[in-house]
Parts: structure tokens; C-alpha cells; sequence
């Protein structure tokens, strides 16, 4: 039996762009379908649900922010955005409203494809990792297949991805913070550098200037920190990384 073709779907105003990113992608092995605005982006998705999205911010009408996040709010697509506004903060904005990954344009075809991948990878809890810059040993198995994960006083749903507080309060996650924090809870008590947590939660290596952990890192403490800035939970471990400094245990309720 011939192994089921992943299908992405482009979304892009720019009919050049469009059809290299269709041509490209299909001589990768993908099943590509495209779009140039948000209507018939939304025609495309009822007709096929793709794998990934690639999706540009910069749209006719309604613009890739808001339909990435209505994309996120019903669905668990990757999605890689694509603009021509490289600025930290128009990353941070992604990221916030669910994009997997982020890539300022122009762009090699070869690093998108590289995120693609990537975010596939992620998607499918089979396939294989590299591991690297990582001290200490192996993950903890007990992290591995947990409904909830308990420490300092907050429990991690990590089917609805749910932050929850002993008084209650449901924090729902994004997917890069989610996989953040899931990855800090596999490790517990261990620095893990930022190739590691890159590799882990946006499935690449670290560029110069690249912050996007940190981002992640920084609202994680908003929620799980008194006070953000004392940084109790979430530790920085100087010239190593993070690490989760707390006491990890599984539930089933």
C-alpha cells in the first residue's frame, strides 16, 4: 500500500509566488493546493483538510493574523506564515495567534520547505527527533503519555493544552508556548539550552537574534508566576538555557 501524500495549502496573493511554492512543494512530494485570499482559502479547507498551511499575512481583505487565528481556533493544522514583515514584534504576533513557525520574505524555498517539514515532524508523535544540545539524560517517560501534568500547584491538561491554577482558572496555550512548556515539563530540574527547546518546539536551530523561545518562556511566566520577574517555576540557568524548577508528577483527573 502506497503511503497516504501530505497535503499543504498556499496562501498568497502573489500569483508568482503561488505557482514556485506549488511547483516547488509538489516536486518535494507534497500535494499542493493554493489560494489568494481568505474566501477562497476557506473554499479550499472544506474541500480538503491539508496538513499545513502556509499562509502569508499580508492578504486582500481579511489579512493572515485573522485568519490564522480563526484557522487555530477550529483547527490543529500547522500553519507557517509567510510576510514581508520580518520585525520581531510582527513574529511575536504570529506566534501569539497560533502559527507554528515564521518565515520573513524573500525566502529560500529550501528553508520553508526545511519548516515545513519540521512542523509535520511535530505533528506526527512517531517520527523521528534530533536531539542536541541537551545536558543531562533522557526525558522523563513518566511526562510521556500523562492526560495532566502536576507541579508547583498548577496542572497542565495537555489534551485541551490547559494551563490550570488550584483555584481553577483555565490558561489556554498557544502552540508554541504549549510545547514550551510541555517540553520544560519533560525535563524537569534539567537546563535545556535554546537549540534544544527550538528544536523541540519550533523543530529548527537557533539563528542569531533568534528570541522566539524566550517569548515563549516570558509568557509562560505571566501565568505561572506571581512575579514574573523573580522567575521561581521557569529558571535561567546562565550561559546554559532554561529549566523547569519544580517537581513533576502525572495524573488521570
Amino acid at each position: 500500500m502506497n503511503a497516504r501524500v501530505p497535503s499543504l495549502l498556499v496562501v498568497d496573493d502573489d500569483p508568482d509566488i503561488r505557482s514556485l511554492l506549488c511547483e516547488y512543494l509538489t516536486e518535494a512530494g507534497y500535494r499542493v493546493d493554493t489560494a489568494a485570499d481568505g474566501p477562497t482559502m476557506w473554499t479550499s479547507l472544506r474541500q480538503r483538510t491539508p496538513d499545513a498551511v502556509i499562509l502569508d499575512l499580508m492578504l486582500p481583505g481579511e489579512d493572515g493574523l485573522s485568519l490564522c487565528r480563526t484557522l487555530r481556533a477550529t483547527s490543529d493544522v500547522g500553519i507557517v506564515m509567510l510576510t514581508s514583515r520580518g520585525t520581531l514584534l510582527d513574529r511575536i504576533i504570529g506566534l501569539e495567534v497560533g502559527a507554528d513557525d515564521y518565515l520573513p520574505k524573500p525566502f529560500d524555498p529550501r528553508e520553508l520547505l526545511a519548516r515545513i517539514k519540521a512542523v509535520l515532524r511535530r505533528r506526527d508523535p512517531a517520527a523521528p527527533r534530533e536531539e542536541h544540545g541537551m545536558r543531562g539524560t533522557e526525558p522523563s517517560a513518566h511526562a510521556a503519555d500523562a492526560p495532566f501534568l502536576l507541579f508547583a500547584g498548577w496542572k497542565l491538561d495537555v489534551v485541551a493544552r490547559q494551563l490550570l491554577s488550584a483555584d481553577g482558572r483555565a490558561i489556554s496555550l498557544g502552540g508554541s508556548d504549549f510545547r514550551t512548556m510541555k517540553t520544560l515539563l519533560d525535563h524537569p530540574r534539567r537546563p535545556l539550552s535554546r537549540d534544544f527547546l527550538l528544536d523541540h518546539v519550533f523543530g529548527r536551530n537557533a539563528a542569531p537574534n533568534d528570541r522566539a523561545i524566550d517569548v515563549c518562556v516570558s509568557r509562560l511566566r505571566q501565568h505561572l508566576e506571581s512575579r514574573p520577574r523573580s522567575a521561581e517555576i521557569i529558571r535561567t540557568v546562565r550561559n546554559e538555557g532554561y529549566m523547569l524548577n519544580a517537581e513533576v508528577t502525572r495524573a488521570h483527573v
